[in-house]
This record gives C-alpha cells, sequence and structure tokens, in this order.
C-alpha cells in the first residue's frame, strides 16, 4: 500500500496522449476489413477517401464537437432585430458552422460521390455523435432521393442541384417537418392545410417538432385544402434573396425545444402562415413517398449511426481499462470487465457489419422506393420487400444497443464515466437515447412490420422471408426463427386490450430483437471469414 503524499503524481496523460492521436479509421483495422469485404472490386479508392476524411473527423471535427457541446455554445433563438423585425434567428456557435460548411463540402450526395464513399464517410463523421451535423446529414440524404424522383419545375430542379452540387460554394441543408401535437408518427392525422393560391402552394398550421431548423429547405407533410390525403411539399426557408434580409418564407419559429440529447441540434415548434411551397410527388401520395423514402433513409442511417457510436465507445473503454489500474491490477484484466468489453465489441461490429451489408442491398436495388414498380419480378418484390423491413428492424434494435452498448462503456470508466468533461461517453449517451425516437419510435415500427408482414403473407410467406433473409445462416438456427415469425405474425392483431395479445406484443418485440441479431451475426461472420 502506498504512504501518505500530499504531492499525488498521478495523471490521466497517457490515455489523453492516445486519445488525442487516435485516427478513427487508419487505426481501426476492423472496419477497414468490412470496407474490403462489402465495397467489393473498388475498395482501394473507397479505403483511399475514407482515410482522407478520417484525419478530419478524428481530429479537427472531433475537437469541433467538443467544444460546441459545452453548455455555454447551447444554440438560442433571437426573434427580433434591434428595429423589432421578425427575423427567428437561430445562433448558432463558430465552430458550428465551420464544421458544418466543412463536411457538406464534401459533396455527398452528388451523383459523382459513390454511395460507399458515401457511406463510410457519414460512418467516420458520425463517430463525433450529433455534433449538429448528424441529422442535418441524413435529412439531406433523404431530401435529395424524393427529389430525384420528382423534381420537375425549375424552382425543384434549382433545390436539388442546391443540395447535391451546391451553388457558389455553398451547400444546402436539408430537414423534414412532418410531427404535429396531436400524433407524431401518425402522418395521416396531419393538419397543416395546403391551399393553391393563384397557382402557387402556401401552408398555414402548426407542426411541433421539427429538428435541423436552420436548414435550408424542408420536406412537410400538409393536406391539401378539402382532402384528407396527405400531400408532400418542399419549403424554402427563405425565398430568394431574403436570407440576408432574414425575412423568413412565411414562417415563424415559435421556440427551440430543450432536449435531453443531439443538444448542439436545434428542434423547433413552426406555425406557417403562408409559406410558399412546392409539390412533391402526386397530393394523394404524400404519406408513400415519406415513408417509403424519406424516412426510410433516415431509419437506415440511424442504423449506421448507431454503429459508429458503438465503435467510438468501445475503442475509447478498451483503451480506457488497459491504462487505468485499481486495487493493484489493470482493470482490464478483471474477468467481468474482460466479459463486458467482449460483449460491447461484438454489439458493435456485428452492427457495423449488419449496417453495411443491408447497405449494399440497398445499392444494388438501386436505391429506396422501388417496391411498387411496374414489372417487378417476385424475386425482385421481395427483395424490395426484405430491405424495407431490415431497415425497420435494425433502426430499432441498433439503437437500443447502442444504448446499452455506451452505458456499459460509462461504467468501465467508473464515476468518470459519467463526467460531461471526461469522455465523449455520457453525450454519445445522450445523443444514442434521442436516436431510439427519431423516424419512428419502436413501438410503431414494430407494429409496421407485424402489419407488413400480414398484408404480405399471401405471395410471401413470413418463414420464407425469415430464410431469405438468413441465407446462409445456421440450418437450426434459422428454421427456429422462421417458425416462430410464422406463429406470430399468424396473431390476428396486436391491438386487443387482453393478456393473451399483451404476451404476444412483447414476446415479438424479444423475438424482433433476435432476428436482427442472427441478421447482424451472419454479417459480422461473413467479414470475419473474409
Amino acid at each position: 500500500m502506498p504512504f501518505p503524499n500530499r504531492f499525488n503524481p498521478y495523471s490521466f496523460n497517457d490515455f489523453l496522449d492516445w486519445r488525442n492521436k487516435v485516427d478513427f479509421y487508419a487505426d481501426d483495422p476492423f472496419i477497414q476489413k468490412v470496407v474490403k469485404y462489402y465495397v467489393g472490386d473498388n475498395w482501394q479508392e473507397v479505403d483511399r477517401e475514407a482515410r482522407e476524411i478520417s484525419q478530419k473527423a478524428s481530429f479537427r471535427w472531433n475537437k469541433m464537437a467538443e467544444t460546441i457541446a459545452q453548455p455555454e455554445k447551447r444554440p438560442y433563438m433571437m426573434h427580433y432585430d434591434g428595429h423589432l423585425n421578425r427575423i427567428d434567428r437561430i445562433v448558432r456557435p463558430y465552430e458550428t458552422e465551420v464544421m458544418e460548411k466543412e463536411i457538406f463540402s464534401e459533396a455527398l450526395f452528388s451523383p459523382k460521390t459513390s454511395p460507399w464513399t458515401k457511406l463510410i464517410k457519414m460512418y467516420l463523421i458520425y463517430q463525433n455523435g450529433e455534433a449538429c451535423v448528424a441529422c442535418p446529414i441524413t435529412c439531406t440524404e433523404g431530401m435529395v432521393a424524393i427529389l430525384e424522383r420528382y423534381a420537375e419545375t425549375p424552382e425543384v430542379k434549382s433545390i436539388l442541384q442546391h443540395c447535391q452540387e451546391g451553388i457558389d460554394g455553398e451547400f444546402a441543408i436539408g430537414a423534414q417537418y412532418i410531427s404535429e401535437i396531436q400524433g407524431g408518427s401518425d402522418i395521416p392525422a396531419n393538419l397543416l392545410e395546403a391551399v393553391n393560391e393563384d397557382g402557387e402552394w402556401k401552408l398555414y398550421g402548426t407542426k411541433f417538432f421539427c429538428s435541423a431548423t436552420h436548414a435550408d429547405y424542408s420536406m412537410v407533410t400538409a393536406k391539401p385544402r378539402g382532402s384528407d390525403k396527405v400531400a408532400l411539399f418542399v419549403v424554402p426557408s427563405w425565398l430568394p434573396g431574403n436570407k440576408e434580409k432574414e425575412i423568413r418564407n412565411g414562417y415563424t419559429i415559435d421556440r427551440i425545444k430543450w432536449k435531453m440529447g443531439t443538444s448542439e441540434l436545434t428542434t423547433g415548434e413552426l406555425t406557417f402562415n403562408g409559406a410558399v411551397a412546392y409539390q412533391v410527388g402526386p397530393l394523394d401520395r404524400g404519406v408513400a413517398s415519406v415513408v417509403g423514402i424519406v424516412l426510410s433513409y433516415s431509419r437506415l442511417t440511424v442504423g449506421l449511426s448507431a454503429a459508429a457510436f458503438m465503435t467510438r465507445a468501445v475503442r475509447e473503454a478498451t483503451q480506457y481499462v488497459k491504462f487505468r489500474e485499481a486495487f493493484g491490477f489493470k482493470i482490464g484484466n478483471f474477468p467481468l470487465v474482460m466479459g463486458q468489453l467482449q460483449d460491447i465489441q461484438k454489439a458493435a461490429r456485428r452492427s457495423t457489419a449488419g449496417a453495411f451489408k443491408l447497405y449494399r442491398s440497398v445499392i444494388e436495388q438501386g436505391g429506396l422506393g422501388n417496391a411498387s414498380r411496374d414489372g417487378q419480378t417476385i424475386k425482385e418484390k421481395q427483395q424490395a420487400f426484405n430491405i424495407r423491413e431490415l431497415i425497420m428492424l435494425q433502426k430499432i434494435t441498433a439503437s437500443y444497443d447502442s444504448t446499452d452498448v455506451i452505458r456499459t462503456a460509462m461504467s468501465l470508466f467508473g464515476g468518470h464515466g459519467v463526467m460531461e468533461d471526461f469522455s465523449v461517453l455520457p453525450r454519445l449517451y445522450r445523443d444514442s437515447a434521442v436516436n431510439e425516437l427519431w423516424e419512428g419510435p419502436r413501438n410503431v415500427l414494430l407494429m409496421q412490420i407485424h402489419r407488413d408482414l400480414q398484408k404480405a403473407s399471401a405471395w410471401y410467406k413470413p418463414e420464407e422471408f425469415v430464410k431469405n433473409i438468413l441465407a446462409g445462416g445456421d440450418d437450426e438456427r434459422v428454421d427456429k426463427l422462421a417458425a416462430e415469425m410464422a406463429e406470430i405474425v399468424a396473431y390476428p392483431n396486436l391491438l386487443q386490450a387482453d393478456d393473451e395479445t399483451i404476451q404476444m406484443s412483447m414476446r415479438w418485440d424479444k423475438f424482433c430483437h433476435e432476428l436482427t441479431h442472427a441478421y447482424q451475426n451472419l454479417a459480422l461472420a461473413e467479414v470475419e471469414k473474409g
């Protein structure tokens, strides 16, 4: 035992020296292996791009993300200028503005950027948490995807170009405003009104949960006057020439919400009072467009960001237990710690491998939103269905696992694990908890998956679905999951308020978690086998 020493020489410098030098990509052999396996022939080019952006994400952007997370840097609203003009200016830290511009200047959504390059860049950027870029990136991705399909007017084509290629070196940022106070995920219950005034659509009403409120454009759902169908519109935040004057396009930002996580990202309540909007797709297909394309891309990216969060947390916890000593031992030598590290490392790796495997299927399909296209073979229709359901399964499972993994990683830091200025883990934990709720919370997606499988059962049996997504897995395990899936899907519905339905619902929740893990473990085995 040591003797008293008022000049305690202990420091964390060795751990900090490692942390300040680690490169998210170059120092991670596993993600390099994932890229090589899933990307295919072009993997060396993607690997090169990953190494270049990792130098920015690991150091410059990492430091900026740390800075803007400080409480005194939190964004705030300035509703009026000094002359009583309503401006609704969102005041954000300088570092946020710079980092955001640099990241969007990577032209992630340009047709010139390969899907794999976009994916690995997003994965590395997301290791810094939300940082006021993760949500805007995925919202912009969904906006680009839907506008690529429906950009017909000069105004909408210009918006698409602004997002993909930039205008005068400035790349646009997108958002999506779907939720209303009466029901966040219940899109058909929307009440925001769209009115065609002299050939121009204008929006009236309120949206209650609008993230990335600083965006240049937003995808907004609304019901045309006299219709009970939801339509989709793209809304500029400012009309041409008005951004510099801070005159918003017929809407106000009523307040910024106080969130537990993603604190650097503003989420607001908005009132539309004649905002000019441009129609996107058929007026009676807004729900299908939002769910099938816009939200599906967001859900896909939640799975990717959850994997990135976990990867960062596991990396730092692994190094910390090698450094930290207690009771005369490095804490990494305690069997409990070793077991916990093994568990969270496997969770991070299977989530990463699963995200890349699923994204490969999306690329092979040519993007999302193809399930209803004419002329599909039954095999193509099934593949599109597989992707739709796997996106939801991955979203609920990876986001749930991420919070668990980060909590375990924090526990390995002891009391330091919850210190906001000691490591990134508390911030990742809060961001991860919010990630579970973005784009449809767990229960909503579980119900949707169950309904989808029931509706498709006439042409695609549930057990066949399981066997297809787990092709190449252990036959006995696959057969067991397939049989259980068939049994649960055969249950009439999960909306009856009785004990039997409650039990079946809880069984369904657990089963979906197991099924997704089976898919992710299969992806991990493929990567490790090479």
